[in-house]
């Protein structure tokens, strides 16, 4: 299985891992814990698009946990595989949490309505009765992503600056060619989704205007600001 659909080659800088590095993984990862990968219980993929350019779009695989029942965490990358990359994080939240942001904070999530019931979001090889159980949840909550890998142009490493990301909202917007690969590769159907979704609900109080970037374009970008004189003793900033 092709680890990506994006048709650019990204070559990873550096040599094979040495037998000695293996084997020192086994022992840490005998001797210690991960509990927070322990909680990721769902693999969620779909497509994010650059918020400011709707024509560069990412197969995205999410790797989630609850935190509670309002808050998801997801690790997202750019495959299923065990040498897919990762490129970013989404935030999942409640229709309840996202009404308690800030007006300002807003326009940085996006809505899964569309994603789920236009069949382009799912859980690979779970069953569609099990999966839909979910998607009925995740249909009403909002997203905050943030990329930091710009696999989609080559990048070998991940360069530049996070990138706000967002999602789908209607008809028309995936590209055919990603589309195409996806539903080849997890021998899925959008279409036949689609209309075994269709009963499915948005947020309670609908799409609120300011999610979405407010139908508005959105690039993260670098501004100088001067650093203001420290005012603890002992805590001179030197600079070299």
């Amino acid at each position: 299985m092709a680890s990506s659909c994006h048709n650019v080659e990204v070559p990873v800088p550096g040599k094979p891992t040495e037998t000695g590095t293996a084997l020192l993984e086994t022992a840490t990862g005998t001797i210690q814990g991960f509990a927070p990968l322990g909680q990721i219980h769902q693999h969620l993929c779909a497509f994010h698009f650059y918020a400011d350019d709707m024509g560069r779009q990412v197969e995205a695989h999410h790797f989630c946990a609850h935190l509670n029942e309002d808050v998801r965490q997801c690790l997202v990358f750019d495959g299923p595989g065990a040498d897919a990359r990762l490129i970013g994080v989404e935030y999942i939240v409640s229709e309840k949490v996202f009404l308690t942001l800030p007006d300002a904070e807003k326009p940085l999530w996006h809505t899964h309505e569309f994603e789920v019931k236009g069949g382009v979001l799912f859980m690979p090889g779970v069953p569609g009765a099990v999966e839909r159980r979910d998607l009925e949840k995740v249909c009403k909550t909002y997203g905050k992503t943030i990329h930091f890998w710009q696999v989609d142009r080559g990048d070998a490493l991940p360069l530049g600056l996070p990138q706000i990301m967002m999602a789908l909202t209607r008809e028309g917007q995936l590209r055919q060619d990603m589309a195409d690969c996806v539903e080849e590769k997890f021998g899925v159907s959008f279409q036949k989704e689609r209309e075994n979704r269709a009963y499915m609900s948005g947020p309670e109080h609908g799409i609120h205007p300011l999610a979405n970037a407010a139908g508005k374009g959105l690039k993260t970008q670098i501004r100088e600001v001067d650093i203001p004189a420290s005012t603890t003793a002992g805590a001179e900033r030197v600079f070299t």
